[in-house]
This record gives structure tokens, C-alpha cells and sequence, in this order.
């Protein structure tokens, strides 16, 4: 094989990680989406305090593994981050949206702009402006390929990518049979459908609000966990161009499809990574948004979402 389609398949390897970080984010917007109907803009800022809250978590689990990572320092560091980012997103509903729910959408959505200013802010004074390192907790090898696939054997891929891809897949599978196949998924697609109905039903509409929140925030602090093995520097602002990238990826998914999420975070990665190789860096962000509006000309409702029609 060329040199060339070599370098391309690195591309794609690099992408695909890139994407699954988007896509985990990507997938709480749609989620909230789907069962309110507006856009949780501090959600990128959860991602970052997923970071944070590993930075804090990791050197106290590392203590317990007598200073050594390993897959499971890494994943107990991981399940925290989770549960803490779940507990922030119940509190932040509860606090900034829950008072605003029989409120104007606009209401809502200036309310989620002052929360991610609120959290970017915050933690520049909490943690400091500068970016600070993330502690190593697990090792991040190259995988050494077998030498029977030839000059693909070449290929660098790290542990930590195979780790990136692998986590994203377990759990958007996870997230697919909790929407699908639990009676709480099942409330969260009543919810979305109808909430006078499934208030009439019985369904706490508050519990399944919350849920919702505390599901989609610990997706964030799954990827901010994630990303920051890898690029092990982090700081308050990183939640910003992070959480518009994961906004953009659910629109052009198809904002509410959790597929459509899922697919659309592994576009804009794609589509980064293929920019910064092959045309200029300088151009990622404007070609990534130029997709985006491409795709809402040809298709408004995104990639896998499909149309509703308004009554008059």
C-alpha cells in the first residue's frame, strides 16, 4: 500500500477518535432536546467539569492503586466523574430550568447562556485561568498491529484511541437500551411525545427531567474524562469550542436522534481531522460549519431526523 493511503487511514483512525468525544457530548443536547424542546447551551461546561472533577478524583483513586494506573484506576476515576457530572446536571436543572419551565423558550435559552457564562467564569476563579495537567491514570501505549497486515502494521494508534472509540460504543449501546427497553426510557419517550398525556398517565415529569439531565451530564463528564487522557492539559475554556462542535454535530445528525447524534459527532471529527491534514488548519472551523449549513439547506431536520408537521 502507498505511503499516501496510509497517512489517509491515520486520519480516519484520529477522526473517528475525535468524533466519539463530540458524539458523548453531542448526545446530551439532543437528549434534553428531545423532552424539553430547547438547548442546554451550558452542557459543554458540564465536559469541563468532568475534567476538573477527574483532576481532583484521579490522584486520591491513584493513592488506593499505590500510585500505579491501570484500565481500572482509569475506570473507577471514570464512573466518579460520571456520577458527580450526573449530580451537577440534576442540581443545575433544578436550580436554573425547573422555575422557567412554564416560561417562553427564549426565556429558557438566555437562562442557559447566563448558567455557561456562570460555569466558564466560575471555574477561572476556582481553578485558575491557566491550563493545568491531568494526572496520567492510565498508560497509553502504542498498539502493537500484527506484521501480517503488511505496511498497515505502520498504522500509530494508542491505547488511549482504542479506549476513546470503545467507551463511546459501550455506552451509547447502553444509552440505546435505557431509552428503548427501560419503563424510565420508556416515561423519557412519553415525555418528548406528549408531556400533558404523560402527566395524565402518572409519570412524574419532574423525576424524568432530572434523569434526563443527570444521564446526558454524565455522558460529558465520561468524554471530558476521556479527552483528556490523550491531551492531558486542561482549563476552564476548554468546554467552549467543545460543547459548539457537539451543538453542531446533534443539528446536523438530526437534533433529538440519538443515532443521529452519535453520527453527526463522528462527521464534524472527520471533518476536522481531514481539514487540519489535508487542506490548512487555519480553515477547520469555517469548513466544519460550511458542512453543517450545506446539510440544513438540503435537509432542515439533519442527517437522520425526520420532519414534523406544525397544525395550524
Amino acid at each position: 500500500m502507498s505511503t499516501d493511503f496510509i497517512g489517509f487511514l491515520q486520519q480516519i483512525i484520529n477522526g473517528l477518535a475525535q468524533g466519539s468525544i463530540y458524539a458523548l457530548i453531542a448526545l446530551g443536547y439532543t437528549m434534553v432536546f428531545g423532552v424539553l424542546r430547547f438547548i442546554n447551551f451550558a452542557h459543554g461546561d458540564v465536559y469541563m467539569l468532568g475534567a476538573f472533577g477527574g483532576l481532583y478524583i484521579a490522584p486520591r483513586v491513584l493513592k488506593l492503586f499505590g500510585d500505579k494506573p491501570g484500565f481500572l484506576c482509569m475506570t473507577l476515576v471514570l464512573l466518579s466523574t460520571m456520577v458527580l457530572c450526573a449530580v451537577i446536571g440534576i442540581v443545575i436543572e433544578w436550580l436554573c430550568y425547573r422555575p422557567l419551565r412554564d416560561r417562553p423558550k427564549l426565556t429558557v435559552l438566555i437562562t442557559a447562556i447566563g448558567v455557561s457564562l456562570f460555569l466558564e467564569n466560575g471555574g477561572q476563579y476556582v481553578f485558575g485561568a491557566r491550563p493545568q495537567f491531568f494526572p496520567t491514570i492510565i498508560n497509553d501505549p502504542n498498539v502493537v498491529l500484527p506484521k501480517w497486515l503488511g505496511s498497515l502494521s505502520t498504522l500509530h494508534i494508542n491505547a488511549s484511541t482504542v479506549l476513546i472509540f470503545g467507551v463511546t460504543l459501550f455506552l451509547l449501546i447502553a444509552l440505546t437500551i435505557i431509552v428503548r427497553y427501560t419503563k424510565m426510557g420508556m416515561a423519557m419517550r412519553a415525555l418528548s411525545f406528549n408531556p400533558v398525556a404523560a402527566q395524565l398517565m402518572g409519570i412524574n415529569i419532574n423525576v424524568i427531567i432530572a434523569f434526563t439531565f443527570g444521564l446526558g451530564s454524565a455522558l460529558a463528564g465520561a468524554a471530558g474524562i476521556l479527552t483528556s487522557i490523550p491531551q492531558p492539559s486542561i482549563d476552564p475554556l476548554m468546554g467552549v469550542n467543545a460543547g459548539l462542535k457537539a451543538f453542531v454535530a446533534a443539528v446536523l445528525g438530526g437534533i433529538g436522534n440519538l443515532p443521529g447524534a452519535a453520527l453527526g459527532g463522528i462527521l464534524i471529527g472527520l471533518t476536522e481531522v481531514m481539514v487540519v491534514g489535508y487542506v490548512n488548519p487555519t480553515y477547520r472551523d469555517p469548513i466544519v460549519f460550511g458542512v453543517l449549513i450545506l446539510v440544513l439547506l438540503v435537509k432542515p431536520t439533519g442527517l437522520l431526523g425526520a420532519s414534523e408537521r406544525e397544525k395550524v
